[in-house]
């Protein structure tokens, strides 16, 4: 780490939690490589309190390379030299941030009370009653002032001396202000339902450390809340019970408190409405929300009275000749209630035509509401949970598609939507694809965003894997039977004939017939020991090693182990990208990267228009001092440094989770009964969905077959399917 020394100049950005980037001008540093700066200015970015032009600054950090901006200082910390010479002293008297003490005042106060005059003041305002022209208000100013701007460095030091980092203090200050000592000192943990990014168990550790009993109500009232968010983003449930919370409890604070304290935390906590109990159940307020807009917006859509149009049947003929293709029963249902119902939910398994159905549908909207294409952008949404199942329905459906986080302007740094119920979207009309993937809270913060008006579509597999985050909405909304469903079940001609289609649909009966493998040559499955699976798997992929990284790709459902995806690309990344002196490498933990390699994004990163399950390829490696990775995806150059490469990983192999919305040409499958817990019904589902023409299962034919009939892993507590049946909100 290194530091710079000198004035700040300018803001370029402030936002409200105290982030900013602006321009310092540099008078001194202990970096050779920062020296160039010395006497000019360079752009920094970090978390401050409060910057001024007066003050003088020591900054520390490093020097980083931003792929649009170039170089720039990215703060960690930093400090304010205090004023000691007397023109300074003058200059910062005068700087604005006294009313009404101007330069000749300044001058007195100096010439009277010398270096020190900053410290006299706030320790005895009254000494400055015997100087020339200096009024009771210029006293009262100048120590108000002078004691609120130490104040604040005094908060910030606090803060740091009970545990926080300099970023997370700024957040805190930025918060509270003059309050932020109280607000601890009342309830540390207040700060964690207060602002985003501070979690408890960072902040627990800091208030353990400084006296905090273990079973403080305080601290038993925040893990109880914290249970209930770690619950729900693990096994996906929406509500949770009084005695497993109490196992949970007793467990994450690390003493046994009395079934009273427990039931007085949660008393308060429902007072205080951050949990709703109803009946049996404890949700978080929340979720609670969530299931219930969702439930009645999609009850109000679902009973709005239908459209009439005497000429849809005729334009849809039109649609069938524009296409060159024929819709069958169900497809024609799918079509038509699109345009007559405002809301619809269209469900089937793979080879059904739902992508066929959504190009039609678009299509149909535009001409029936006689709009250009232009127009149609403005006023109709096509949407999906991700950016690869987003980029795959654009391209089948030659319509502009967006995944929710980007239509709903999704900011990472504050985990907030702009788009939202108080400034929602003016589109008319949403196609929603890959439904199953959504989860409770991304609906719900959707639903905000369109206007109470706007009609919906809802696409889905409800046989996939369920969204990685709480809920199961897709499913809920179907099993109900309390809204309109058009259920695609007729195959085209290629799934009649798809051997891997018929693979699909049998797991849904939770049935395998043997007979369908290895007689044709898009269905294949290899029996072999655990020991044999990579060596086979390599073999395999030796074949299409020259295949575009798009159209290949291996799953598996766990990443460690002897058959883990961690170890699947170890081996066969030679294969793919043979390792090369034309190649640079990058070593960063357990991974090496070289370039050529295929990769997978794992977070979204918005501003960079990269996402959570996105695929690309090392476009280059800068080693050195800078230690930079930049990655194309379809043409997007994305730069890394160190700070972010835990953002990606090597994509040879997979996990199925993060497959879900694509499809790829050659798909294998490892099962082995090393697998355990990850080997039921919808995982293998989803994964053999994911092959388009070829699909080669490696490894027990036991392990399959336990898999496919396993179901218990796919139980969520939610309740989206009752208050429907209900009726009940």
């Amino acid at each position: 780490m290194s530091y710079i020394k000198g004035n700040f100049s300018r803001s370029i950005y402030e936002s409200g939690t105290g982030y900013y980037i602006g321009l310092f001008k540099v008078k001194d540093t202990d970096s050779e490589e920062l020296s160039l700066y010395v006497g000019k200015t360079i752009t920094f970015t970090g978390y401050f309190h409060e910057l001024n032009d007066i003050d003088n600054y020591i900054f520390y950090g490093n020097l980083v390379n931003h792929e649009k901006y170039g170089e720039q200082f990215k703060v960690d910390s930093y400090e304010r030299c205090k004023i000691e010479e007397k023109d300074s002293i003058i200059e910062f008297l005068t700087s604005g941030l006294f009313p009404g003490i101007g330069e000749k005042k300044a001058e007195k106060i100096v010439e009277v009370l010398g270096k020190d005059t900053l410290k006299i003041i706030l320790e005895d305002p009254n000494n400055l009653i015997l100087i020339p022209g200096i009024t009771k208000k210029n006293i009262d100013v100048l120590h108000n002032k002078l004691k609120e701007y130490e104040s604040s460095y005094e908060i910030i030091m606090y803060l740091s001396d009970l545990g926080f980092s300099t970023r997370d203090s700024m957040l805190i200050y930025n918060c509270y202000k003059k309050k932020t000592k109280d607000v601890i000192e009342d309830n540390i943990y207040r700060v964690i339902d207060d602002i985003y990014d501070l979690y408890f168990k960072k902040v627990d550790s800091i208030a353990l450390k400084n006296g905090i009993n273990r079973d403080d109500i305080r601290r038993i009232n925040a893990a109880i809340i914290y249970i209930m968010n770690e619950v729900s983003n693990t096994f996906g449930h929406s509500y949770y019970y009084y005695d497993e919370l109490y196992k949970y409890l007793n467990r994450v604070i690390g003493v046994s408190i009395s079934n009273d304290i427990y039931d007085s935390c949660l008393d308060n906590l429902i007072l205080d409405l951050k949990i709703i109990h109803k009946e049996d159940r404890y949700y978080l307020k929340d979720m609670y929300e969530a299931e219930t807009s969702i439930v009645k917006r999609f009850r109000r859509l679902n009973n709005i009275k239908e459209i009439d149009n005497k000429n849809l049947d005729k334009t849809i003929s039109e649609l069938e000749d524009l296409f060159g293709i024929k819709y069958n029963n169900d497809q024609l249902m799918a079509i038509r209630k699109s345009f007559t119902k405002s809301f619809l939910i269209i469900t089937g398994g793979p080879g059904t035509g739902k992508t066929t159905i959504m190009k039609g549908i678009l299509e149909l909207y535009r001409i029936m509401n006689k709009y250009s294409y232009e127009k149609l952008v403005d006023k109709v949404a096509l949407l999906a949970p991700t950016g690869r199942a987003a980029k795959r329905i654009s391209e089948a459906t030659l319509f502009t598609a967006s995944t929710i986080h980007r239509f709903l302007k999704w900011s990472k740094e504050s985990d907030t939507f702009q788009v939202n119920e108080y400034n929602k979207s003016k589109v008319e009309f949403v196609v929603i694809d890959e439904a199953s993937m959504i989860d409770t809270y991304l609906m719900a913060n959707l639903l905000k965003g369109l206007s109470s008006n706007c009609r919906i579509v809802v696409v889905g597999d409800d046989h996939q894997l369920p969204s990685v985050g709480p809920g199961q909405v897709l499913h809920d909304l179907i099993a109900s039977e309390k809204l309109d469903v058009v259920e695609l079940k007729e195959l085209y001609r290629q799934g009649i004939d798809s051997n891997i289609i018929t693979l699909a649909y049998d797991i849904r009966k939770k049935y395998i017939d043997k007979s369908i493998f290895n007689i044709s040559d898009d269905l294949t499955f290899i029996e072999c020991s655990d020991r044999e699976v990579i060596s086979n798997i390599c073999e395999i992929s030796n074949t299409y090693k020259d295949l575009s990284y798009k159209d290949f790709q291996i799953l598996a459902p766990m990443y460690k182990g002897i058959n883990g995806i961690d170890e699947i690309n170890k081996k066969v990344r030679d294969i793919f990208n043979e390792k090369s002196k034309d190649k640079k490498e990058n070593k960063h933990g357990d991974f090496v990267f070289r370039e050529e390699d295929k990769v997978i994004q794992l977070t979204n990163m918005p501003d960079d228009n990269v996402y959570n399950g996105d695929i690309g390829l090392i476009d280059r490696i800068v080693t050195g001092s800078k230690k930079e990775i930049y990655i194309d995806f379809d043409n997007n150059i994305v730069k890394y440094t160190p700070a972010n490469f835990i953002n990606f990983r090597e994509a040879y192999a997979i996990s199925i989770h993060k497959s879900q919305g694509s499809e790829f040409d050659i798909v294998i499958l490892p099962i082995v009964k090393g697998y355990n817990k990850m080997l039921y019904q919808r995982l293998i589902y989803t994964a053999v969905t994911r092959a388009k023409k070829k699909l080669y299962i490696i490894g027990d034919m036991s392990a399959l077959e336990y898999a496919v009939g396993n179901t218990n892993s796919e139980i969520r507590r939610t309740t989206i399917k009752d208050y429907l049946i209900d009726g009940i909100i």
